[in-house]
């Protein structure tokens, strides 16, 4: 899964509305040097990230990766080349144009970043002008002991709720088993293509393993799911006139029966996939910590053993 949400993919709080209403702020989308690169961003003021604030003397460095500018089939060209003329704000033949935050503005031709200056224009490491969408599955079953009950936590009460994480190749982080969308792909179709090559290394799989596969987890993806979040991502890679979205959806396995036939096994990125127990102690990087604790709120289950660091509704 190209350029998946990797190590680079933290959330934090950007000055804008997700579709749940929650603000945030940007704070990654302001690191140098860039990924991958010596380009050091120019410096952007706390209070001169808003479009709306004045800066006559906001002067960004281009940057676009070579491995963008080779023409890869996930890349978009040029703004300028010879008939490229993007779509912006809506579904381009098979690319998704579109922002889950809704419309966004376009300047001289390029997108303009919803959550405001990054220090850097042109794309950066990221394919697409504008919007980049990447899907996150959550998949989720209740802790059980030997007996197959469900193990509370000794301090909390509360249920130990488990997800698929993977721990990436690229950092060695653990993380939630994500990629980017496919053009002409439904997300649907995204989250669990993403699931099965990096938990279950289905690319590697012959065509009768494959089959099997796919039929226990049309089981699992076809029932009762949430989406946890759905917009903008605060993201290092992020430029002025390109940036990363997600959508992360939780698919919980209530039973715990249909995951138990599934073998997990690393597979693209992963260097090691397994079930981890869900706490506040767990060391993701950002973004995916803030996803799987709305899952316990929703679920119900095991956060934190400080009552004040749960969210009260």
């Amino acid at each position: 899964s190209n350029l998946s949400a990797n190590c680079w993919s933290h959330l934090h709080p950007v000055n804008m509305f997700n579709s749940y209403n929650v603000k945030f702020q940007h704070s990654k989308a302001l690191t140098s040097p860039y990924p991958g690169s010596h380009i050091e961003r120019s410096q952007v003021p706390v209070d001169k990230v808003a479009w709306l604030t004045e800066w006559k003397d906001y002067n960004p460095v281009e940057y676009t990766a070579k491995s963008v500018l080779a023409g890869p089939s996930w890349a978009d060209p040029q703004i300028n080349d010879e008939g490229f003329s993007p779509k912006f704000n809506e579904r381009d033949g098979e690319v998704e144009r579109k922002s889950l935050n809704g419309l966004y503005v376009v300047e001289n031709g390029r997108p303009r970043n919803p959550a405001g200056r990054t220090g850097i224009t042109g794309r950066g490491l990221l394919g697409r002008w504008g919007p980049n969408h990447a899907a996150d599955p959550v998949v989720t079953r209740w802790k059980r002991d030997g007996s197959g009950n469900k193990v509370a936590h000794p301090v909390t009460g509360k249920n130990i709720l488990q997800f698929v994480a993977i721990k990436r190749r690229d950092c060695g982080e653990w993380a939630i088993p994500g990629g980017m969308v496919d053009p002409g792909e439904k997300i649907t179709a995204t989250l669990k293509r993403e699931f099965e090559e990096e938990a279950l290394n289905s690319l590697q799989k012959s065509p009768e393993e494959k089959a099997k596969l796919e039929k226990q987890l049309h089981k699992l993806f076809s029932q009762e799911h949430f989406v946890v979040y759905r917009g903008y991502v605060d993201d290092p890679r992020n430029t002025d006139n390109a940036w990363m979205e997600t959508e992360a959806v939780n698919y919980h396995d209530e039973t715990g029966e249909t995951m138990d036939n599934l073998p997990l096994e690393a597979g693209d990125d992963a260097g090691v996939v397994k079930w981890v127990d869900i706490s506040e102690k767990l060391q993701l990087y950002a973004s995916h910590s803030y996803f799987i604790k709305l899952v316990t709120e929703k679920r119900g289950a095991h956060w934190s053993e400080d009552p004040g660091s749960e969210c009260h509704k």
